[in-house]
């Protein structure tokens, strides 16, 4: 209860501490947009002609391609939470977009992110804590698995259910999601609903087909050269798996927000959008992401007390731990 007191007192105090409403950066978004659009644009129509006229050194164009994978999810997150640009439906209209160039089924990360936000490291969001039924080996297998692209395999493959009857999507969620405790249930509950909701089944099929051919597309147009493509997106595909259980990793479930901050050099900081505050963005979900320095230095120690790449190779040492 000392312990619980504390924490709600350390929240009052950044509470207090944190502005009521922060203006958008429009200027900031737009940039981060236009450069993202056009790493779009090389990966799937430019590079592969400079392929063919350069050959091999070309493929040097795959560093920043991938460099650039946290900077599109963090505007498509900043969509999910109304902070990419003030009008609604234009924001919602360049998330969708933008997921839909990443391969993302936009309703089913929006809705998992917000539930992540409500229900952090509950038992169904801590894939690096081994449960206890599986066998260690496998467990261990399954884990590392996830880090190297199985988060995105995952989430590539998710709209495919929408294909499937809703009564049978349904059942297997609930089966999935089984719990005896109040909170899982509630989650099973949430989840089972927005599986079996016609309006978000049929925008998550639309948006899987144009996803697969528009990657039709640029795999013709690529030829010979197309393992380069498909490098690109696997390499972008276990940056993202990586960095979404780097903040959680191994946290206690007794630490605030459940997520860590940690330390970034600044060139890094609008490439990562700031996504290395993430126990700040967790207490202030509806702030922008550049809102959140200045929080951060307003109190050291949300400035995190760790390299934010170290800790992510740190994460293929063991499982981590609930306590």
């Amino acid at each position: 209860m000392e312990a619980t007191a504390a924490m709600d007192g350390a929240q009052a105090a950044i509470e207090r501490r944190a502005p009521r409403r922060v203006p958008i950066d429009h200027r900031a978004n737009l940039a981060l947009l236009g450069l993202v659009t056009s790493a779009v644009l090389l990966q799937l129509l430019a590079w592969p002609w400079l392929l063919r006229q350069w050959g091999a050194p070309a493929l040097w164009l795959m560093l920043p391609l991938v460099m650039l994978t946290p900077t599109h999810w963090g505007l498509i997150h900043e969509s999910i939470h109304g902070q990419l640009l003030p009008q609604r439906r234009l924001n919602e209209g360049l998330g969708r977009t933008l997921a839909i160039a990443f391969g993302l089924p936009y309703d089913a990360v929006r809705f998992g992110h917000l539930m992540h936000h409500r229900y952090t490291r509950e038992a169904y969001d801590r894939p690096d804590v081994h449960d206890g039924t599986t066998h260690p080996l496998l467990a261990r297998i399954g884990y590392y698995a996830h880090l190297l692209g199985g988060l995105y395999l995952a989430e590539l493959a998710l709209p495919l259910l929408a294909f499937l009857p809703a009564a049978w999507v349904s059942r297997l969620v609930a089966n999935r999601l089984r719990s005896d405790e109040r909170v899982g249930q509630d989650i099973q509950r949430l989840f089972v609903g927005f599986a079996a909701n016609q309006d978000r089944r049929s925008r998550m099929r639309r948006d899987w087909i144009m996803s697969v051919t528009l990657y039709v597309c640029a795999f013709y147009l690529y030829g010979p050269w197309w393992p380069a493509l498909a490098a690109a997106m696997f390499l972008r595909g276990v940056w993202l798996s990586i960095a979404d259980n780097l903040p959680h990793y191994d946290v206690k479930l007794h630490e605030p927000q459940r997520a860590r901050n940690f330390r970034l050099a600044a060139i890094w900081r609008p490439v990562v959008m700031n996504h290395h505050l993430h126990r700040l963005h967790h207490q202030h979900p509806t702030l922008p992401w550049t809102a959140l320095p200045a929080l951060a230095h307003a109190d050291a120690e949300d400035n995190g007390d760790a390299s934010y790449f170290r800790a992510a190779f740190r994460q293929f040492i063991r499982f981590g731990r609930v306590h």
